[in-house]
């Protein structure tokens, strides 16, 4: 009986993890995410540009759209605002020329700015970015409609 009650305590000894085995399986878990969390948060920065870069797209396709109707792209003052209510004196127009009932903003939650007419073109439409500033580098480069 001795042995049947030490052979039952060495096993419920041996169903849990040690101290140590627990820490090494935190250090090996820290280690992974130290090498993959830079990865993909890079990630996440060029995806921002990329979604930045295809709505300046479409709101050129937009624009493009509003001057064919109208026959001139919208002034500065008017804005992008114009693309879905119809400024004062803009005979012709058939909007809405966007889907959605409010300008969306940037990836970083800023205005996109527009111009017009533009120092580029005949309209310049951007963002400037993580930053929300002109210039910089990577995430924080400004997204432009002339490149």
């Amino acid at each position: 009986m001795n042995r049947d009650r030490e052979s039952k305590r060495e096993s419920e000894r041996q169903k849990g993890f040690t101290l140590i085995e627990l820490i090494v399986v935190m250090i090996i878990l820290g280690l992974l995410a130290a090498l993959v969390a830079p990865r993909m948060f890079g990630r996440v920065g060029e995806a921002k540009q990329k979604a930045a870069k295809a709505q300046i797209e479409l709101f050129g396709t937009a624009l493009d759209s509003f001057r064919l109707d109208v026959g001139r792209y919208p002034t500065t003052s008017e804005g992008l605002e114009a693309l879905i209510k119809p400024p004062p004196g803009a005979e012709g127009w058939n909007g809405p020329y966007l889907k959605k009932e409010e300008i969306p903003l940037d990836p970083w939650k800023h205005p996109y700015q527009y111009r017009s007419p533009g120092e580029h073109g005949d309209y310049d439409l951007f963002s400037y970015g993580a930053d929300n500033a002109e210039g910089g580098e990577g995430e924080d480069a400004d997204i432009v409609s002339w490149k």
